[in-house]
């Protein structure tokens, strides 16, 4: 079975992460098949919606390093990048629904989706600094835009979890549920908006985001310079080579 299940349905798309045995982690084919399932929505004028989802368990551990260190995001055409951009900039309504942990990418990708409804054992963290990375996906922007600065340094500095109830504090999902009820109810919610005139849909989500785009994606590309360097600087090299060797890193000489 593929670990991306691709589903269109009156109007809804809705892209399942399905990789449940690796913690939904992604990989290079994943974050191209989700750049694709977007751009497909995009150009489809039958969909008004899209949904992303996981498990009940999880929604995605981010990364898959294995995959991540045979195949490293080197260049602007990475499908990483590519899916960001893809997200970034999507015109119709972009739902979540996110139950377990959400690693890395797997909470920056919340910051251009439109709703989020979160299971109450939804776990956000953002551990770039842990292994010796910056920011993606103009977290970095949007974080402290979102939660406020000292906030902000707490979920990027630190890199720790935080759950449901805080995420809903901070404004990052809309509605904490019981986890076996959120897919279920941000279907629901997409079916909602798909019954409305999808000029309106896309009109007012451009007009909500017209003011920030153009700073969001500088920012999604100066991070994504400094990320690829970093990349192949000593921290990120013992960072990864820690967590293959499942060993604590040591970066008391870094």
């Amino acid at each position: 079975m593929s670990d991306l299940l691709t589903h269109s349905d009156a109007g809804i798309t809705t892209l399942t992460i399905n990789r449940v045995e690796k913690k939904n982690s992604l990989t290079a084919a994943m974050y191209a098949s989700l750049a694709m399932g977007l751009a497909q929505a995009a150009q489809d004028p039958a969909q008004r919606v899209v949904v992303i989802q996981g498990h009940e368990t999880v929604f995605s551990a981010g990364n898959d390093l294995a995959d991540f260190l045979h195949q490293p995001p080197t260049g602007t055409d990475a499908p990483v990048f590519h899916f960001l951009q893809g997200i970034a900039t999507f015109p119709k309504p972009v739902i979540a629904a996110v139950c377990g942990p959400a690693v890395g990418v797997g909470t920056t990708l919340l910051l251009h989706c439109d709703l989020v409804y979160a299971g109450d054992n939804a776990a956000f963290s953002m551990p770039f600094v842990n292994l010796g990375l910056c920011p993606e996906a103009a977290s970095s922007l949007l974080v402290p835009r979102l939660m406020g600065h000292q906030r902000a340094c707490e979920a990027l500095l630190m890199g720790e979890p935080f759950m449901a109830e805080a995420a809903l504090e901070v404004g990052l999902v809309n509605r904490v549920l019981p986890p076996t009820e959120v897919n279920a109810f941000t279907q629901q919610q997409a079916r909602k908006l798909a019954a409305k005139p999808l000029k309106s849909l896309i009109e007012t989500k451009r007009m909500l985001k017209s003011a920030h785009t153009a700073g969001v994606l500088a920012r999604m590309q100066e991070e994504g310079e400094v990320f690829r360097r970093m990349l192949a600087e000593p921290a990120a090299q013992e960072a990864f080579g820690a967590f293959m060797e499942k060993r604590q890193p040591d970066f008391s000489k870094l």
